[in-house]
């Protein structure tokens, strides 16, 4: 393998940290799993366009490669490799009446976590038979799921092409073609391993073997955010009674992509600010305050529709779960104040 040849014009935190000092060092480093250097940096010199460019393959990764992750993950976390990552799960501490009772902004609530098979290799390293085993028993937890978190597995594989265009319709179901994560190696043997579960009320679901071995989210329409937050804690304590989850008290939940590290959580409200989004300006400037990000509803790399934005954290890392669904929330409540402002 050589130095990678990125194009002048390549803005990723890979080709900024890559230097060829850094690239000699850890070229020839492995981790048990057997993954190297040229796998983790794959999907960033695949696609020069990336923001990051890096992904894990095992919790090791991020030792092992360190000369490369620590200063990607405090450039993007403002996180060092001295700090350390607490977690806290406990509704209670959240302040989040509804800021929209009367639902005439947000239309509707998502927070989802990430979380990863303990002693398992991530995504970019699972062999096949690991991730059939990693499915295996995720459905095993999610069959023991009751009351409103009670519902079905829905393997991938024999899926109908109606159901599963029905389920992307709702922003249920992952679907393949991402050419970041194909680059990363988290595409393959698809759709093999890989399935998603919902409730039977459609508020939560579980995709299984997408960018994470689990991706766990609670949703529903309208603005109580911190009926959401409850549902999704609820959920994560229950399948981590039958699923160690691989968790650093350095880095917190660990993730194949740096940037989901820590909470690994992203909580978002679809809402509609059809005045404010007029001046971007001023968007940004309330977003930036609360450490939010501004997409398009169809998610990362998508535009906005009749003025409805998805706002979501920005910080996962060296803050808690609750600080950052209060980030989320405190924004939403200047954004929805600012937007009544304009009239």
């Amino acid at each position: 393998m050589h130095y990678p040849k990125f194009p002048e014009n390549c803005r990723s935190l890979l080709c900024k940290y890559l230097t060829p000092e850094v690239f000699e060092a850890l070229k020839d480093r492995k981790t048990s799993n057997g993954f190297t250097l040229e796998q983790a940096i794959n999907s960033g010199v695949k696609n020069p366009d990336s923001s990051i460019g890096v992904y894990a393959g095992d919790k090791e990764s991020y030792r092992v490669f360190s000369l490369l992750f620590d200063p990607i993950i405090e450039e993007y976390h403002g996180f060092t490799k001295e700090d350390a990552h607490h977690s806290n799960m406990e509704p209670e501490l959240l302040k989040a009446p509804n800021p929209d009772p009367e639902g005439k902004f947000i239309l509707s609530t998502r927070i989802r976590v990430g979380r990863n098979v303990d002693n398992m290799p991530l995504g970019p390293a699972i062999t096949r038979e690991q991730r059939n085993k990693v499915e295996a028993d995720v459905i095993e937890a999610l069959q023991r799921l009751e009351g409103e978190l009670a519902g079905r597995y829905y393997p991938l594989p024999g899926m109908s092409k109606e159901v599963q265009d029905a389920l992307i319709r709702d922003h249920f179901l992952f679907k393949e073609g991402d050419r970041f994560l194909d680059a990363a190696g988290l595409n393959r043997d698809w759709p093999e391993g890989r399935g998603i579960y919902h409730n039977n009320d459609k508020t939560f679901l579980v995709w299984v073997n997408e960018e994470d071995q689990l991706r766990i989210i609670s949703m529903q329409k309208g603005g109580d955010i911190k009926a959401v937050f409850t549902r999704l804690v609820n959920a994560v304590k229950s399948i981590e009674m039958k699923i160690p989850f691989s968790y650093s008290y350095h880095l917190g939940f660990i993730t194949s992509c740096p940037t989901n590290l820590g909470t690994a959580m992203r909580a978002s409200v679809h809402i509609a600010l059809p005045k404010l989004s007029q001046d971007m300006a001023a968007f940004k400037a309330i977003t930036d305050r609360y450490h939010l990000q501004i997409r398009g509803i169809h998610g990362e790399h998508s535009e906005s529709e009749g003025g409805v934005y998805d706002i979501s954290n920005r910080r996962r890392l060296g803050i808690t779960e609750v600080q950052a669904v209060q980030d989320m929330y405190d924004g939403v409540v200047a954004l929805i104040a600012t937007e009544k402002a304009l009239g």
